[in-house]
C-alpha cells in the first residue's frame, strides 16, 4: 500500500487547532505544551507541501489547502466516532430488538406477540416503530429494522428481498359497548343489519374479508366510521360509536382495555399475522422466543 506521508497524529493535531481556532485554545484542549502542538502541525504541513493556515493580525486562518485538508479530516475523524459507535452497538445487538408494526396490526395483538420477549434473560430493549406497511418495508431491507409484524403477507414480485413468515392465524370477533352489545348480540349476524359499524378502510386487507362476510348473511351495516390506524378506530369503539370486529384473541382483554362486551364471534373472518425479515430463517433470539411462544400454544391461533 503506498505510504501517503500523512500522519494520523498529526492529522488530530491539525484539526483540533482548526476547530478551537488557534495554537493556545488547541493546547489548552489537549493539555498539551504550545509548542509541542505547534511542532506537530509544522510536521503535517511539511510532509504536505502545504501551509495550512496564515497569519492574519493575531489569528490563525485557513489556507485554501487548509479548508481542503479541514472537509477531509471531518470525515474521517466522524467516521472514526462512527466506527467507534458500531462496534459499541454490536457488542448489545443481540440484547435489542427494533420492531416495525404496521398500523393496521391490532396492537392487542402486536403485544401479545411482542410480550414473550419480555420474560427473556438477559431482558430484551424493545424499539417499536409504527407505520404504513410499505414504508416498514423499506426500513427493513435498509436494515433499519429487525423485523416488520404485520397482517398481510408481502406481494410476490416484490424487489425487496424480503421474506413472509406467517405467525398467527385465527378467527375474529364483533365487539361493542355494554348498551350496543345488548341491543345486537341477540339474533347474531342477523340482527347486525342496519347497525353502526366502525370499519378497517379499505386498503385493510381485513376489510375485504368483513364485506365478503356481511354479503354472505344478508347484512348491511350502517358504517359510521373507517380507519386506516385501528388503535383510532378501538378508540371510536371505546366510546360507544359502532361495533367493530376485534381478534379472538384479544376478547379477554376487550372489557378492560376498550369498555367492549362480545356481540358475536365470527370464525369465517379470519385475522392473519405475518412477521417479514430479510432473512428466510430469523435467528435473532428474540424473535425465536415469539416463535417459540407461538408453537407452545401460548400465543393461541384458533
Amino acid at each position: 500500500m503506498k505510504d501517503t506521508g500523512v500522519n494520523f497524529r498529526h492529522l488530530y493535531y491539525f484539526w483540533v487547532v482548526a476547530k478551537e481556532g488557534g495554537i493556545t485554545r488547541a493546547a489548552t484542549r489537549m493539555g498539551l505544551a504550545i509548542q509541542t502542538v505547534s511542532t506537530q502541525l509544522g510536521l503535517l504541513e511539511q510532509s504536505l507541501g502545504k501551509s495550512l493556515f496564515t497569519q492574519q493580525g493575531r489569528r490563525l486562518v485557513l489556507t485554501e489547502a487548509g479548508r481542503t485538508a479541514l472537509s477531509y479530516a471531518d470525515q474521517i475523524f466522524l467516521l472514526g466516532e462512527q466506527m467507534q459507535d458500531a462496534l459499541a452497538q454490536a457488542e448489545t445487538k443481540r440484547n435489542r430488538l427494533t420492531i416495525g408494526i404496521s398500523d393496521s396490526l391490532p396492537k392487542p395483538t402486536a403485544f401479545r406477540l411482542l410480550e414473550a420477549t419480555l420474560q427473556m434473560t438477559p431482558p430484551v430493549r424493545l424499539v417499536c416503530n409504527e407505520g404504513p406497511f410499505d414504508g416498514l418495508l423499506t426500513d427493513l431491507a435498509l436494515h433499519k429494522l429487525d423485523l416488520v409484524l404485520t397482517d398481510r403477507p408481502v406481494r410476490s414480485g416484490t424487489p425487496l428481498r424480503v421474506f413472509s413468515h406467517l405467525l398467527l392465524e385465527g378467527p375474529t370477533i364483533v365487539v361493542g359497548s355494554e348498551q350496543l352489545a345488548a341491543t345486537y348480540r341477540d339474533d347474531f349476524p342477523r340482527s347486525l343489519d342496519r347497525a353502526p359499524f366502525l370499519l378497517p378502510t379499505r386498503n385493510n386487507v381485513l376489510r375485504g374479508k368483513i364485506d365478503e362476510w356481511f354479503d354472505h348473511h344478508g347484512v348491511r351495516p350502517d358504517v359510521v366510521g373507517e380507519f386506516d390506524d385501528n388503535a383510532l378506530l378501538a378508540t371510536f369503539g371505546r366510546r360507544g360509536a359502532g361495533l367493530f370486529f376485534a381478534s379472538s384473541m384479544a376478547a379477554a382483554d376487550m372489557k378492560d382495555q376498550f369498555g367492549a362486551t362480545l356481540v358475536g364471534a365470527v370464525p369465517e373472518v379470519r385475522e392473519q399475522c405475518y412477521a417479514v425479515s430479510n432473512e428466510r430463517k430469523i435467528a435473532h433470539p428474540a424473535v425465536e422466543a415469539i416463535m417459540s411462544a407461538v408453537h407452545q400454544g401460548v400465543l393461541h391461533s384458533a
